[in-house]
């Protein structure tokens, strides 16, 4: 029954995030072919709840809507690597893939995301050339890291500023 529950909560998750939760999508029937996916690799075996959820206990940490795209769109991505190993002839297969080949289309923009953070990693900081350019590069990044963590002004402290009472 938790396994229901994690299925369902990272699907709800990925189509309220991606804007896509009302559009032409059937949550029972997909839970109904989700439960026959379910069977087919025995996921009511004891061993699945050993060690905890794999995916949702990650998504707390993950705050802001366009964080959450980014990591949600990860997880599909392996949900699809996973199901493209699955039986396609099985009509709850194709019929998960391919709505989950949808969802995956509107998440565009969390992939490209995750692909530059992957890019950063591979940046080879040895090289004397990369670093004479980081260098010259550092005081914008710093700018605009206090740019972004400063915090808003609010309305209220903008009318406090006006009115001289």
């Amino acid at each position: 029954m938790a396994c229901q529950t994690y299925s369902l909560l990272i699907l709800s998750a990925l189509m309220i995030y991606s804007g896509w939760l009302g559009n032409c999508f059937k949550l029972p029937q997909l839970q109904t072919d989700i439960d026959k996916l379910k069977a087919d690799f025995n996921s009511s075996n004891s061993d699945v709840a050993e060690g905890g959820p794999i995916f949702t206990d990650k998504l707390k940490t993950w705050t802001e809507r366009n964080e959450k795209r980014i990591i949600l769109s990860q997880i599909l991505s392996i949900y699809l690597k996973m199901l493209e190993k699955s039986d396609k002839s099985k009509a709850h297969v194709k019929h998960i893939s391919e709505e989950l080949y949808t969802l995956k289309n509107s998440l565009h923009d969390g992939t490209e995301k995750m692909k530059y953070l992957m890019d950063l990693e591979k940046i080879q900081m040895g090289d004397l050339k990369v670093q004479r350019k980081a260098v010259n590069e550092l005081f914008s990044v710093l700018q605009k890291l206090t740019e972004s963590s400063s915090p808003p002004k609010t309305k209220r402290s903008q009318f406090q500023r006006r009115c001289r009472c």
